[in-house]
């Protein structure tokens, strides 16, 4: 039976997680926001650091992905393991500043993608590897399916061939996990992934992009151009197969969306906590014990943005905690994504309506910037509510568009 009650013997990690976001990321955070594309060096003390983690089996507050080992595949009954102890950490890791946990070396999307997919032998090469990931193109977005970079095998080598954007550290990153088409007459199920490691000739990054938010983090358009890419950096099974579609690549998803789902839930408590200390400086008493309509409005304005970060923390701690017990858990990631996404980016806007604080004295201001991507990538608000749908109504892609 699930609980979730926070278990104690994440308390420790938890509580590492809150210093360093309290001590080493709220310090520097409006530093790299208004220092835009330039790469915090005060991470790579604390990077080291969370390797250590990750190595040890502890986990840490990054994008690392999660892999089981055969004893945990046959261990029975309730487990709290890296999903969760990962979601809790990056909850704490968001209250400090989510564009610097994006920034994180070596904990980018491309290593979840590695971590979670990956063989044995391809876990052990690309250790200690910071890798990015891939997908989007300028021809779609949320749909994943219609990825037209191509890969052709040319005798030990894959060549590639297209355009990404939106690539979260791009330009910072050791390699890139690149979705492409092994045969686009086949669709979703042709779709692999591939390490591209920099350096690799016809591999470019064309340029930078200015964002709204999450500023401290690269976001950058990559080019391959007649790329060739070892065969063996493809990850998983080469074989395309029709029947499985392409659930191989998408698995990553089922670990990364309660991720963002986390990150979500970090900003959030930090704009919760803030608007708080405002309201309660001005004289605005938030209580508990009595209802809300028979309260300050600004405080039952509170209480309610409480109330729906709490229904989102919930789910995501779900979907992780599935994970974890080797439960099916693409329905409730989606359904934390989606739920946490939206939430956060109301409650962001909501809070510097409330406190007024529109000008860059206050963090809330940056919070609110950097709200909207989590609502954005990792699948957007409208893909989230089709996945919901789809699994709940049994039907598949073809059926419910």
């Amino acid at each position: 039976m699930i609980n979730l009650e926070v278990p104690k013997k994440a308390g420790a990690l938890i509580n590492q997680a809150y210093q360093a976001a309290a001590e080493v990321f709220r310090p520097i955070s409006r530093k790299y926001d208004r220092a835009e594309h330039t790469y915090p060096t005060e991470l790579d003390m604390f990077a080291a650091l969370l390797d250590g983690l990750n190595s040890s089996g502890e986990g840490g507050a990054g994008a690392a992905g999660v892999r089981r080992s055969v004893s945990e595949k046959e261990e029975k009954g309730n487990r709290n393991g890296a999903n969760l102890n990962v979601v809790l950490g990056t909850i704490e890791m968001c209250w400090g500043d989510v564009g610097l946990l994006l920034s994180m070396p070596r904990q980018g999307l491309g290593n979840a993608a590695i971590s979670s997919v990956a063989t044995d032998e391809q876990l052990e090469r690309f250790s200690g590897m910071w890798a990015a990931m891939a997908i989007t193109e300028p021809g779609f977005g949320s749909d994943s399916a219609a990825v037209s970079t191509t890969a052709r095998l040319d005798g030990d080598h894959y060549v590639l061939n297209g355009e990404k954007i939106f690539v979260t550290s791009g330009e910072r990153a050791d390699a890139v996990v690149v979705w492409a088409t092994l045969d686009k007459s086949k669709g979703r199920a042709a779709i692999k992934s591939f390490v591209v490691e920099k350096g690799t000739p016809g591999f470019e990054v064309v340029r930078t992009e200015h964002k709204l938010g999450i500023r401290a983090s690269d976001t950058a358009v990559l080019r391959f151009e007649n790329c060739r890419v070892p065969r063996e950096n493809l990850l998983g099974t080469p074989e395309i197969d029709t029947k499985k579609g392409f659930a191989g690549v998408m698995q990553t998803f089922d670990n990364t969306r309660p991720l963002v789902a986390a990150m979500a839930i970090g900003v959030a408590r930090a704009a919760l906590d803030e608007t708080r200390r405002i309201l309660t400086s001005a004289g605005i008493t938030i209580d508990y014990d009595r209802p809300a309509n028979s309260q300050h409005a600004a405080a039952a304005e509170f209480l309610r943005l409480e109330a729906d970060y709490e229904s989102a923390y919930l789910l995501t701690l779900e979907s992780a905690w599935m994970a974890d017990n080797r439960q099916p858990n693409s329905l409730q990631a989606s359904m934390a994504k989606a739920k946490a996404g939206r939430s956060v980016v109301e409650i962001a806007l909501k809070c510097v309506e409330l406190t007024g604080a529109y000008s860059e004295e206050s963090l809330l201001e940056k919070w609110a910037r950097d709200a909207k991507i989590l609502d954005i990538f990792e699948g957007t608000q409208q893909i989230q509510q089709l996945i919901v749908a789809r699994r709940i109504l049994g039907k598949t892609s073809a059926e419910l568009k």
